[in-house]
């Protein structure tokens, strides 16, 4: 632990579908086709894949098929090359992230609150997204490399589900961030294990099963960007809990709030 003052809390960070609306995998899937390294084939499959995802959330068994789809696309690439890849979809990712994600981070680091990115994609392309976006830093995950060349095998456990909640604790221990004073926002409830090991779960345009959960335990639900409507929910328990999602969203849309409100199209529920 390297912090030695006073206790601090940091903000944990979803990205697909909570910072960006797409899927990120996807986007280094056609980049990888686009370079030669998956075929017609494989693209297609990734393509179903996310449009899955997109649409219904991912399962366990999505999940693996993406893992096992990303270890065996870089298997024998170096990792000069994925570094060539995550230059080329970095502007892309830049130009997804949703304008309300960008007022949740803005907030938190006006709360002098570091911020992460919490996702399954590569740490390669996740710690140079979060680094142009102006996070902390990001964690993703960390594929084994033997001399310069990826084997296609995993360094550390895959950066979903409980490998998502592993990898925050060793990032709050090593910088002394108090998880109880932590923020993490998801729309997937694969994502549950990373939600309860902090003392400020969001759920963030959930899935069917995280908004369940949310609803029962209280936690704050908040969505955001979908079609032409920007919708914040509420949960009659979690009112006081809300209170950052709701005003980081303010801060974030604050024009877009504005101009929306006078179409009708923003309205709070409280359910």
């Amino acid at each position: 632990m390297t912090s030695t003052g006073p206790s601090r809390g940091a903000a944990f960070f979803d990205l697909d579908r909570t910072i960006i609306s797409g899927s990120s995998v996807f986007l280094l899937g056609w980049a990888a086709y686009r370079a030669g390294m998956v075929s017609n084939r494989e693209l297609a499959a990734d393509v179903a894949n996310a449009a899955t995802f997109l649409f219904a959330g991912a399962s366990d068994e999505k999940t693996d098929a993406v893992k096992n789809r990303v270890l065996q696309a870089i298997a024998g690439v170096s990792v000069e090359r994925m570094a060539e890849l995550g230059d080329q979809i970095i502007p892309r990712l830049e130009s997804e992230v949703r304008r309300e994600a960008r007022g949740l981070i803005d907030l938190h680091h006006a709360a002098d609150r570091d911020t992460y990115i919490v996702s399954a994609s590569p740490i390669e392309i996740v710690g140079k997204f979060a680094e142009a976006i102006g996070l902390t830093g990001g964690i993703g995950t960390v594929a084994a490399v033997e001399n310069g060349i990826y084997t296609g095998e995993l360094a550390e456990p895959f950066c979903y589900g409980e490998g998502k909640a592993i990898a925050v604790r060793k990032v709050a221990e090593e910088k002394g961030y108090d998880l109880r004073l932590s923020y993490a926002y998801t729309d997937s409830a694969g994502d549950l294990p990373m939600l309860e090991i902090v003392g400020h779960p969001v759920a963030v345009n959930p899935d069917r099963a995280l908004e369940t959960i949310s609803y029962h335990r209280g936690w704050p639900i908040v969505e955001f960007s979908r079609s032409r409507k920007k919708v914040m929910k509420r949960t009659t328990a979690a009112i006081g809990a809300t209170a950052i999602a709701g005003a980081s969203f303010a801060a974030g849309v604050a024009a877009g709030q504005r101009a929306a409100a006078r179409r009708g199209l923003i309205r709070r529920v409280l359910g």
